[in-house]
């Protein structure tokens, strides 16, 4: 996906945006500007490696001072809207980083991020100061505008995707709770997604943290509840036993949920590009209604012989007890991006709620 979004930065993007910025500072050299961005080693330049070099640019076309730079930014940026526009608070936490600047910064981060988002810029202000940040984005995390609510939210968050690891709060939440208590009952869906995907990055090195939460917090409303239960998605992948349990998935401690399990590949063999269809029937033990997670995990094989078990849902509902499950799911054994397969012995598996009622296995060949 990157590969393909960094091709949106291409000349004609930066003709029509050097000319935005011409329009309102005239001494700006859009033919300079976009030469000295687009040179012999810019087709193998990655997205973000793109994004940083204007960025970088900019500081060199535009004035030297930080704040007459901003304030040619902030007579344009209402028409720069998007994506692509992530240069903008990049260029603050390259330029903005001082303490000199700071409130100048902070301004410009929150302005920006309704137009674009402010994520990963505003990261770098975390680490250098991480109490100081804490309050500003406890301001945030109150204000009117849904963008800057889940400015306050998204760029504490310890994990994010493409941004820098926040080590400090990966070792301890606590100052990121104190926002995320803020939102957890934000009526913007857009607020709500961000609490709950930070919630889950915490739960990753905290999981107890994430348990005590769901135990304080479930109940409270509609809002809170989801944001609870899409924020426990990896504790409950792992059937994370006190979150199944407050979720209200069935337990086996005194018999197990199935009664017979049975599963079967089609074709038992294959090769790397081709399908297979996954077929099983579940008999689920007599009583009340019980909430289950279905699952089929494979074992894959990887480049030294090893394997290493990837989960997929199949179901996660509420059925009647004695009931019985039966269902074929496609998997098309195609190279991907993210996973490369190797010939050999596959196990795959029927999970309940985590664990494993049967299995069967399928050979791979090139």
């Amino acid at each position: 996906m990157a590969e393909a979004l960094k091709n949106m930065y291409n000349k004609e993007f930066l003709q029509q945006f050097g000319e935005q910025i011409y329009n309102v500072y005239t001494s700006f050299d859009i033919k300079g500007f976009i030469a000295t961005i687009i040179d012999d080693t810019w087709d193998e330049l990655k997205l973000m490696e793109r994004m940083d070099r204007i960025t970088k640019t900019l500081g060199v076309f535009l004035p030297k001072k930080y704040e007459e730079a901003l304030e040619i930014l902030f007579k344009i940026d209402e028409y720069c809207v998007g994506f692509p526009y992530l240069f903008f608070p990049n260029f603050v936490c390259v330029y903005g980083l001082s303490d000199d600047n700071w409130e100048l910064s902070m301004l410009a981060l929150k302005r920006f991020t309704i137009r674009s988002s402010c994520e990963f810029a505003v990261r770098p202000f975390i680490m250098s100061d991480p109490e100081r940040m804490i309050v500003k984005m406890l301001e945030w995390s109150k204000d009117n505008n849904e963008h800057v609510r889940r400015l306050a939210s998204e760029g504490c968050r310890p994990r994010l995707p493409w941004g820098m690891a926040l080590t400090m709060f990966k070792n301890d939440p606590t100052m990121v709770l104190s926002i995320l208590n803020q939102l957890v009952e934000d009526p913007s869906i857009y607020v709500r997604k961000s609490v709950a995907n930070n919630l889950n990055d915490i739960s990753k090195d905290n999981p107890s943290v994430i348990v005590e939460t769901v135990r304080r917090l479930k109940g409270i409303n509609k809002y809170t509840d989801w944001i609870l239960r899409h924020g426990s998605r990896t504790l409950i992948r792992k059937a994370n036993p006190e979150i199944m349990k407050l979720f209200g998935y069935g337990e086996s401690i005194d018999r197990p949920i199935s009664t017979s399990a049975t599963l079967s590949i089609d074709p038992p063999n294959l090769k790397i590009g081709e399908s297979c269809k996954i077929n099983y029937e579940l008999c689920i033990r007599e009583g009340d209604p019980i909430h289950i997670r279905i699952e089929y995990g494979i074992y894959f094989v990887r480049a030294r012989g090893k394997t290493s078990c990837k989960l997929f849902l199949l179901s996660d509902k509420i059925v009647t007890g004695g009931q019985c499950l039966t269902g074929t799911k496609i998997h098309k054994w195609v190279e991907l991006t993210t996973r490369k397969h190797y010939p050999g012995e596959h196990k795959i598996v029927i999970l309940i709620n985590g664990s494993e009622v049967a299995s069967s296995v399928m050979d791979l060949i090139l």
